[in-house]
């Protein structure tokens, strides 16, 4: 399974840049809005300092990292709900993501010009926030006429939908997002056929200035406010993290410390990504390839493997398990069976981030 983020914001915020900064692209950055009318798509590999020391112990010819794909549309503008500038082609755009990742522009005028006037991290946040809103309201709206007259019928699956769009469009009207409502299993499931744009975790990404990184006021605006909503905020240098693409691993820890940075912002917005996502990390060793793969927290050993090939969750047998953390302390699969820490787990295990999981199944 592919998990998506859908990168939004307002025009000239940076959005573009941070997604080739993220996947290695080319798509065309330009200092005037709407530069991106088709969305732009690529995948992002996620940092992963075990798949890493897996290489060093297990010396395989290729290490191939988790990578979560990104989609980079259009600036949002007031009016988006109500199809200004495109915006319900590019709403469209976002239904279906997993993610919301809203680049809020943190710099000045010094790039490009901002498209109402002077960067305020606040405003435009609430610009970008209400569309969507708005965009949810006017869904609901459309549902809740649809199952009016069946609820009236005595349609019982009706019956039962109606009272929880009626209590989300209630909530989107105080301005509560869909998922900070509190709905129970029930709710969301009556839900699963209405693509709400505020049913989505959000992540914000300060796109920063130099300056701004070191204590400026738009950054901690943004901060302040993500305080509020409690979303997490991930500062990104854009321009900078485009330009240390090119630069060798050496050379890019060096310049990162020299600004006082462990890791590239880009590093930082997937973790972070994978983290609102609720996904762990689980790793298979075939042949010569020691692999990374993601799956929500919770998913049983047989929807695991899965994701590795559809015949192995059909033909499961059983899936041998080998922690992470054993085989980094005893340094190899055979000392640490003989340590008696491989576990033969069935169908009921629930993968735990970090496994090395070999799956057994017929075929």
């Amino acid at each position: 399974m592919s998990w998506r983020c859908g990168i939004i914001g307002l025009p000239n915020a940076g959005k573009t840049t941070i997604f080739n900064a993220l996947t290695l692209s080319a798509a065309e950055v330009a200092p005037y809005p709407f530069c991106t009318i088709s969305p732009n798509t690529g995948v992002a590999p996620v940092p992963d300092p075990r798949l890493a020391r897996l290489g060093e112990l297990l010396k395989p010819q290729r290490l191939t990292p988790a990578a979560i794909e990104f989609v980079d549309v259009a600036g949002l503008i007031e009016g988006a709900s109500r199809g200004e500038g495109l915006g319900n082609q590019f709403l469209g755009h976002i239904r279906e993501v997993d993610l919301l990742v809203h680049v809020v522009r943190c710099f000045g005028q010094e790039r490009c010009p901002h498209p109402l006037g002077n960067p305020d991290p606040v405003r435009d946040v609430e610009v970008v926030e209400t569309e969507l809103l708005l965009a949810d309201l006017a869904l609901l709206g459309r549902q809740r006429l649809k199952m009016e007259k069946p609820a009236q019928a005595g349609d019982q699956a009706a019956v039962q939908t109606l009272p929880t769009l009626v209590k989300v469009e209630a909530g989107l009207n105080r301005g509560t997002w869909a998922r900070d409502l509190k709905l129970d299993p029930a709710e969301l499931k009556r839900l699963e056929g209405t693509p709400l744009l505020t049913m989505q975790p959000c992540l914000y990404v300060a796109n920063l200035s130099e300056a701004e990184l070191t204590g400026g006021s738009l950054y901690a605006a943004l901060q302040a406010l993500a305080g509020v909503r409690r979303r997490p905020v991930a500062p990104i240098l854009g321009d900078l993290e485009v330009e240390l693409q090119a630069f060798p691993p050496e050379e890019r820890q060096e310049f990162l410390a020299g600004l006082g940075l462990s890791e590239t912002g880009m590093a930082r917005l997937v973790r972070e990504a994978s983290r609102l996502l609720g996904l762990v990390t689980f790793y298979t060793i075939v042949g010569p390839e020691v692999r990374a793969w993601q799956v929500p927290a919770g998913t049983p050993a047989p929807k695991a493997a899965g994701q590795v090939h559809s015949d192995m969750e059909k033909g499961f047998i059983r899936a041998e398990v080998m922690p992470f953390a054993a085989l980094d302390a005893l340094g190899s699969p055979a000392r640490v069976k003989e340590a008696g820490l491989l576990k033969v787990e069935g169908r009921d295990y629930l993968v735990a981030d970090g496994d090395i999981l070999l799956f057994r199944f017929q075929r």
